[in-house]
């Protein structure tokens, strides 16, 4: 893995961490009984993005790490990816 690769890598990650980490613990205007006018019901209430995006970082950081060095490793090659349907035949 080159250093573009582990960017694009952690980018890739660090948004489907973040479409996860957006929905925990979310609480909808209707559910707090403060609907703003001309916003939708359903609408976030406190959003918190700040902290939010902190844990995304920092989770997106330690699976990142995990995969890194899977594949730095040695552990899972091309060759291997490319034998992999001899595996499951």
């Amino acid at each position: 893995m080159n250093l573009t690769g582990g960017i694009v890598l952690f980018a890739v990650l660090w948004f489907l961490t973040l479409f996860i980490v957006v929905m925990i613990g979310q609480r909808s205007q209707q559910d707090a009984g403060e609907i703003v006018p001309g916003t939708p019901a359903g609408a976030p209430a406190d959003l918190r993005l700040k902290r939010k995006l902190i844990w995304t970082t920092a989770i997106t950081a330690v699976i990142w790490a995990a995969i890194a060095f899977v594949i730095l490793g040695g552990f899972v090659t091309r060759a291997d990816i490319a034998n992999l349907d001899r595996l499951i035949r």
